[in-house]
C-alpha cells in the first residue's frame, strides 16, 4: 500500500492496497475502512486545505485520479448505474488472473475475464453537480489569500497545478494580462460599483461575479460551446462535474450545498465511449437501448469539461463563507463563543454602514440587519419558522440607486443573485426547474438556489404591461417562495414541491405586489445631488478588514443556537393580552408572530441566544416605530395599503 504522504496524490493506489490485503480476509470491511482513512487525514489539522479544488484549479491543471474537493448544488440526481465492484483481469504475458477492485473508478483495465465467476456487480448514483449558484465575487481573493498563506505549510505537494499566469475571466478582454498586478488587486473593489446589474435576459451572471479561471484549451472551449452545463443562473461560468456515489445516497437531495472530497476522473476513454453510443445509435433498433442519443449526450458529457468525481467523503455546507472555519459548525465551538463577544460592537459599525446606504434611515437600517441574519430553523407542517422578506419601499428611482444597492450587499454575503423584475424578464425567463423528458434531466431555473442565498427583487423596475402564461408562472413561483420557502417544480404531468430557504429583499417604490413578512418604507434623512457618487463613496470608503467582519457576523449570527424561556415566555403572553385589551384590533396574532421574530433576530444580531426581558422590549419599540411610520404613510399616500 502506498504510503499516507501519498493518499492525495494517488489515493486509488490506497483503496487497491486496502483491496488487496482484505482476499485474505473476506470480512475484513476494506471498503468502510477505506473511507475512514481519508476522513481520518482530512480531520487533521488543516489537512483539507492540502486538497486542491474544483471551484478554484482548472481542470487541466488537476492531476487525473488524484484526490480533490469541490464546493457545489446538486442540480439534478440521474438513475442509478451499474459497475463492476470487483472484477478478473488477465496479464497478458504471465496468464495469470488477478482479482481488481472497480470501485472509484470509470473506466477498467485491458485485459477482463467478463466470463468470470468472481465478477461482482455493484450499483452507484449519479448526481449532477454546479458550483454554488451566485457565489459572491469576494470570494476568489479570500480564497487565494487563504491558500496562499497555507501553501508554505504543505508537507505534500498536492498536485501538478503549475499555472503559468494570473488567474482571470471569461468575460476580461486579452488587453486585461497588460495591467500590473498590483493595479488589479487594488482596484478590485472599484468596478463593482462603476455599472449596474444588467439584467437577466441580458444573461446577468450575478453583477460583477464571474466565475476566475485561467485560459482552459481552446478545445475545451469549443465543447463548451455545444454543451449545456445546465446552470440555474444565467451567464455563470464555472466547472460542473458527475458525482458518483457509492453508499448512503439517500441521505442527500436536490439542492442541498455540499463539500464532496473526491478521486477525479478525466480519462478520454469516457468521451471516445460516448461518441461511439452516437454513431452507432443509429444502427441500433431504439427497443434495445435503454437510452435515447439526447440521453447520452446529456448523461455522458466530455470528461474534459464534466469530469466525473468518486465520492469518498461529503459534508453538507450550513454556510459557505470561506472565512469562517471549519470549526465554526460545531455546536459550542470556541470560535463561536469569542465571536459572540464581539457582536454587539460590529452590529454598531454594521448599522451605521447601513444607516449611510439607506440615505439617512436607521429604522430601515436595523431591519435590513434583521433580514440579512434570517434563517429558516425550522418547519412546523408547512409553516417555515424564521423567515423573514422584507420589502424596502420608497426607494429612490433615480441614479439606479436600487443597483448600487444590490452590489453592495452582494460584498457582505456569500452567495446572491439580482433579479430585475421587469416584464420582459418576468415572461421570459425560466425560475422554475422543469423536468425534460427526452434528455432525462432536469432543466434548472433561476430559483434553484442554495440555501441563505440573498436573492434581491428589483420592483422598481416594473412597467406596464401584460404578463403571459409565464409571467404568472413566475409570479405565483416567488409568492410561494416569499410565503412558504417552497415552489413547485414543472414535472409536466404533476407538480412537485421543494422547500428551499432563500432571504428575498424587496426593493420597491411603492407597497410591493408581492407578500412580505415585514415593509418599512424608507425615509431619507439626506439628499445627495449625485446618489450613485454618493454610494461609491460610501463603499470605496470601507476598510476590506472592515467588510470581512461584516461578513463573518452576517454568517455567524445565523449558526447561533436561540431559545426562550418558560418566564420570558409567560411575559411575552402577558404583553400580548394587555395590548389587546383595550383595542383587541389593534394587534392581531400575524403581528405578535413578527414581533417574536424580530425579537429571535435582534437577540442573535447582538450575539445573544436567548431572549431577555430587555430584548422583548426592545422588539416591541422598533416596531411600534414601524408600524407608525407605515400609517402616517397610509395617510398621506390613501391608495397604499
Amino acid at each position: 500500500m502506498p504510503s499516507s504522504h501519498d493518499w492525495i496524490n494517488n489515493p486509488l493506489g490506497v483503496v487497491e492496497g486496502m483491496f488487496a490485503a482484505s482476499q485474505n480476509n473476506p470480512n475484513s470491511g476494506w471498503e468502510a475502512k477505506a473511507v475512514e482513512f481519508f476522513k481520518d487525514h482530512l480531520n487533521e489539522k488543516d489537512a483539507h486545505t492540502w486538497v486542491p479544488s474544483l471551484n478554484d484549479v482548472p481542470l487541466h491543471y488537476l492531476k487525473p485520479n488524484s484526490l480533490v474537493k469541490f464546493r457545489c448544488l446538486i442540480q439534478d440526481m440521474f438513475d442509478p448505474e451499474f459497475y463492476m465492484g470487483v472484477y478478473e483481469a488477465v496479464n497478458p504475458s504471465t496468464r495469470d488472473k488477478v482479482l481488481r477492485c472497480g470501485k472509484y473508478k470509470d473506466v477498467t483495465e485491458c485485459g477482463v475475464d467478463f466470463n468470470s465467476k468472481n465478477t461482482v456487480t455493484a450499483e452507484r448514483q449519479t448526481f449532477y453537480c454546479v458550483p454554488i449558484p451566485g457565489e459572491s465575487p469576494w470570494f476568489p481573493l479570500i480564497l487565494s489569500h487563504c491558500y496562499a498563506g497555507l501553501s508554505q505549510a504543505r508537507d505534500v505537494p498536492s498536485t501538478s497545478y503549475a499555472p503559468a499566469r494570473q488567474k482571470r475571466s471569461y468575460e476580461e478582454d486579452d488587453d486585461m494580462d497588460t495591467q500590473p498586478q498590483k493595479q488589479r488587486d487594488v482596484g478590485w473593489i472599484a468596478p463593482l460599483l462603476s455599472a449596474g446589474p444588467q439584467t437577466a435576459s441580458e444573461h446577468h451572471g450575478n453583477g460583477d461575479c464571474k466565475r476566475q479561471e485561467t485560459e482552459a484549451p481552446s478545445s475545451q472551449v469549443a465543447s463548451a460551446s455545444r454543451v449545456d452545463l445546465n446552470f440555474p443562473l444565467p451567464g455563470e461560468k464555472g466547472p460542473s462535474c458527475l458525482l458518483k456515489v457509492y453508499e448512503d445516497w439517500d441521505g442527500f437531495k436536490l439542492n442541498d450545498a455540499v463539500e464532496v472530497f473526491g478521486i477525479l476522473s478525466v480519462s478520454p476513454a469516457l468521451s471516445a465511449l460516448a461518441d461511439e453510443k452516437d454513431a452507432s445509435s443509429s444502427l441500433l433498433d431504439p427497443a434495445d437501448s435503454m437510452e435515447t442519443a439526447e440521453e447520452q449526450r446529456v448523461h455522458s458529457p466530455p470528461a474534459s469539461l464534466v469530469p466525473r468525481l468518486h465520492m469518498l467523503y461529503a459534508k453538507p455546507l450550513p454556510h459557505n463563507n470561506p472565512l469562517l472555519p471549519a470549526a465554526a459548525c460545531e455546536q459550542n465551538s470556541a470560535y463561536l463563543s469569542s465571536t459572540r463577544s464581539e457582536m454587539a460592537t460590529v452590529r454598531t459599525e454594521l448599522l451605521a454602514y447601513f444607516t449611510h446606504i439607506l440615505l439617512g434611515d436607521a429604522l430601515a437600517a436595523e431591519y435590513l440587519i434583521l433580514h440579512l441574519i434570517s434563517n429558516v430553523y425550522h418547519r412546523h407542517d408547512v409553516l417555515p419558522l424564521g423567515k423573514f422578506t422584507l420589502n424596502l419601499s420608497g426607494c429612490p428611482t433615480e441614479a439606479s440607486y436600487t443597483e448600487r444597492f444590490y452590489q453592495i450587499i452582494q460584498q457582505l454575503v456569500p452567495s446572491s443573485y439580482y433579479l430585475g423584475m421587469t416584464l420582459q424578464n418576468m415572461n421570459q425567463m425560466r425560475l422554475v426547474p422543469k423536468k425534460d423528458y427526452v434528455a432525462n434531466r432536469l432543466v434548472s431555473g433561476a430559483l434553484q438556489l442554495a440555501r441563505n442565498t440573498s436573492l434581491f427583487l428589483d420592483e422598481s423596475r416594473l412597467e406596464q404591461g401584460q404578463l403571459d402564461t409565464t409571467g404568472v408562472r413566475n409570479v405565483t413561483a416567488l409568492g410561494n417562495v416569499i410565503s412558504w420557502q417552497k415552489f413547485d417544480y414543472d414535472f409536466n404531468y404533476h407538480q412537485m414541491g421543494i422547500p428551499c430557504n432563500i432571504n428575498v429583499l424587496i426593493a420597491s417604490e411603492g407597497r410591493s405586489l408581492l407578500p412580505s413578512d415585514c415593509r418599512i418604507h424608507l425615509q431619507s434623512q439626506v439628499a445627495p445631488s449625485d446618489v450613485e457618487e454618493y454610494l461609491r463613496s460610501i463603499h470605496t470608503q470601507s476598510q476590506a478588514s472592515q467588510l470581512n467582519k461584516f461578513r463573518v457576523y452576517l454568517s455567524v449570527a445565523r449558526l447561533l443556537d436561540y431559545s426562550i424561556s418558560d418566564e420570558v415566555t409567560k411575559s411575552v403572553e402577558d404583553d400580548f393580552v394587555e395590548m389587546r385589551k383595550d383595542d383587541p384590533q389593534s394587534i392581531s396574532a400575524e403581528d405578535l408572530h413578527r414581533m417574536l421574530v424580530v425579537a429571535r433576530l435582534l437577540s442573535l444580531s447582538l450575539g445573544q441566544t436567548s431572549l431577555s426581558r430587555d430584548g422583548w422590549l426592545r422588539a416591541k419599540h422598533i416596531e411600534a416605530l414601524r408600524r407608525s411610520r407605515m400609517e402616517q404613510h397610509k395617510c398621506v399616500n390613501g391608495n397604499e395599503q
